[in-house]
């Protein structure tokens, strides 16, 4: 893989880390929202990519959880190798990782602190309990898990990231994306 994810790189991320803060793009957001409740009982899982070192998620990357579990996600490894590949031809880097909890809270299991293998990367949770999964409120929360420490991160919803003000996040998912999403083909 990239020589990014070494060295000074873990340095950077450290720093970037202090302000713990996930800006992502509201049609972003909406299309995590609807996958999770897409997949929904199993969990969903899938990346945002975005140029590396930006700390901007720009294109989304909606993966097929391989376990097609209620209760864990697993990445496909030929899926995921493909993605690095992709990331690496396009200086991108996953700056977002993301799962959703069917039953339960958003916020990381033991299994998701063990697992997170990219310190830089913002993790988010969806949860798609009680009903959420078809209508109404999800709880959507990101982290940073850095070498199994968890610290939960504030999310700035923007409608572009030329965006100057933040914009709160919204209680629930209406319509499909619009077209200027970004999709993996």
């Amino acid at each position: 893989m990239r020589a990014w994810a070494a060295g000074g790189r873990l340095r950077a991320i450290a720093a970037r880390n202090n302000g713990a803060v996930l800006t992502i793009e509201r049609a972003i957001r909406d299309a995590i929202v609807e996958h999770a409740r897409r997949d929904h009982p199993d969990e969903a899982c899938g990346v945002v990519a975005g140029p590396v070192g930006s700390d901007q998620p720009t294109r989304f990357v909606p993966m097929l959880n391989a376990a097609m579990s209620t209760t864990f996600y697993e990445f496909d490894s030929t899926d995921l190798l493909r993605l690095y590949r992709e990331m690496d031809d396009h200086d991108e880097e996953p700056v977002v990782i993301y799962h959703s909890h069917t039953a339960t809270e958003a916020y990381p299991s033991r299994t998701d602190i063990k697992l997170a293998q990219e310190p830089g990367a913002h993790y988010v949770l969806v949860s798609t309990r009680e009903g959420a999964d078809q209508s109404g409120a999800v709880d959507f929360r990101s982290f940073r898990i850095v070498d199994g420490q968890v610290t939960e991160e504030e999310v700035h919803i923007v409608e572009r990231y030329d965006s100057v003000s933040t914009i709160p996040q919204a209680p629930a998912v209406q319509g499909v994306p619009p077209e200027s999403l970004r999709k993996a083909d």
